[in-house]
């Protein structure tokens, strides 16, 4: 069973809208996420419904997975669907004294995905713990990539 919830937050000294300019542009992923390399999103624009095709690496595997945006609230919160795992991924920005907590969040409901997915990560991932936990570093590392995005300007 996968963990319900694995989420990260960190301190960002930058606006709501500066933070949001970077979650929010989906392409750019790639750039902060140490699995997620690449995401194309369809129609170009990442909006409410946006689909993307997302291209995840770890090691020397390689997996396509695909993505619908479910949340979409400007200088706030975007939060999007995984279709093959039924998990759903996203960020949530919390304005503070100094300028935003961001989080990051991926939720499974009631610690279910997909039975593939669950097979893959036993077989391939070395087991359901062990890939949360590297789910949770691969957060951390992404906060600490955007902060450093936000606040440099």
């Amino acid at each position: 069973m996968a963990a319900p919830l694995i989420e990260t937050s960190t301190d960002i000294e930058a606006t709501p809208e500066k933070v949001w300019s970077i979650v929010s542009d989906l392409a750019r992923m790639g750039e902060w996420s140490p699995q997620c390399r690449k995401v194309i999103v369809r129609g170009g624009r990442t909006r409410l419904g946006a689909k993307t095709i997302n291209v995840n690496k770890r090691g020397l595997l390689v997996w396509p997975t695909t993505a619908t945006v479910t949340r979409f609230e400007p200088d706030r919160q975007i939060t999007y669907r995984i279709a093959e795992n039924r998990t759903e991924w996203g960020f949530e920005i919390t304005p503070t004294d100094r300028g935003v907590t961001l989080t990051e969040r991926r939720v499974a409901k009631n610690g279910k995905t997909t039975a593939a997915s669950a097979f893959l990560i036993g077989k391939f991932m070395g087991g359901t713990e062990p890939f949360d936990d590297e789910l949770a570093e691969g957060m951390r590392e992404t906060l600490q990539k955007i902060k450093a995005a936000a606040e440099r300007g």
